[in-house]
């Protein structure tokens, strides 16, 4: 069975330090407000992307519903 081309990404607020990491790795799918914090544009981002950012993500606060 083929893997699906896209995958859905949440955040959570409450291991999130605020780094941009994300919205660095998925540009246009994740915003950063005035603190720095991400806001989700899109939750539907390509697997590829998503993998990376969540591997990236130093608080660990970036994960894959």
């Amino acid at each position: 069975m083929p893997s699906s081309p896209d995958a859905r990404i949440a955040v959570d607020r409450v291991l999130c330090t605020g780094h941009g990491v994300c919205a660095q790795t998925l540009p246009g799918a994740v915003t950063l407000d005035e603190w720095g914090y991400p806001i989700i544009r899109s939750e539907t981002v390509p697997a590829d992307a998503a993998s990376l950012a969540v591997k990236l993500c130093p608080a660990r606060a970036l994960y894959l519903r």
